[in-house]
């Protein structure tokens, strides 16, 4: 049983962790640690490259805040001067169900220069194996959060980086885009990933 509408079943394209990866060992469904903005469900489901369902495969997943910032890192913000060293949020992982499904509660994600609006995320099916890929959101809907609703229209400046001209979205393709469904009190952000096994 695949979510509907959560993208079709081939290989999906690695992408760069980028800067702001660490092992947490948080093992938890809800990763906002009370950080504000609008709910978000994300559901990942695992599938090798026959587009069966992978149970028991490892998911990480970890992104910014409203504001733009990571947990765990000094140096970030637009002036370089925000510290979240020690903290967690917007972190975790979280094994796979029967149907290869991970479900994380969190906020939709803000941006920093530089990039689009994304997750990180990483699979692990197997001891053996890592997969390490990103998942993007609509710009229309990142814009019209990002100007009306708080926190995150609270922060200085304009987004700088669409999904068009970010070199890691346009590398990651089409699967990579979230399947996102309006809910009573949130969105739910879904996404078929298919990887090879060790």
């Amino acid at each position: 049983m695949f979510e509907a509408g959560a993208g079709v079943c081939a290989i999906t394209p690695e992408v760069t962790e980028g800067p702001f990866y660490f092992d947490p060992k948080l093992e938890r469904a809800d990763i906002t640690e009370g950080k504000k903005g609008i709910a978000l469900n994300v559901r990942l489901q695992i599938v090798d490259a026959a587009c069966r369902p992978l149970p028991g495969a490892r998911v990480d997943i970890w992104h910014c805040d409203a504001q733009g910032a990571y947990s765990g890192y000094p140096g970030q913000g637009d002036g370089q001067d925000i510290d979240t060293s020690g903290q967690s949020f917007l972190r975790g992982w979280q094994r796979t169900d029967e149907s290869g499904i991970a479900s994380f509660a969190t906020i939709y994600p803000g941006w920093y220069r530089g990039r689009t609006t994304h997750i990180h995320f990483k699979i692990f099916p197997d001891d053996r194996s890592v997969m390490t890929g990103q998942m993007f959101f609509p710009d229309s809907l990142s814009e019209q959060i990002f100007a009306t609703v708080a926190p995150y229209k609270d922060r200085p400046g304009k987004r700088d980086t669409s999904n068009a001209r970010d070199g890691i979205k346009r590398q990651a393709g089409l699967l990579s885009q979230a399947a996102l469904r309006e809910m009573a009190d949130a969105f739910q952000a879904l996404m078929v990933v298919a990887v090879k096994a060790g």
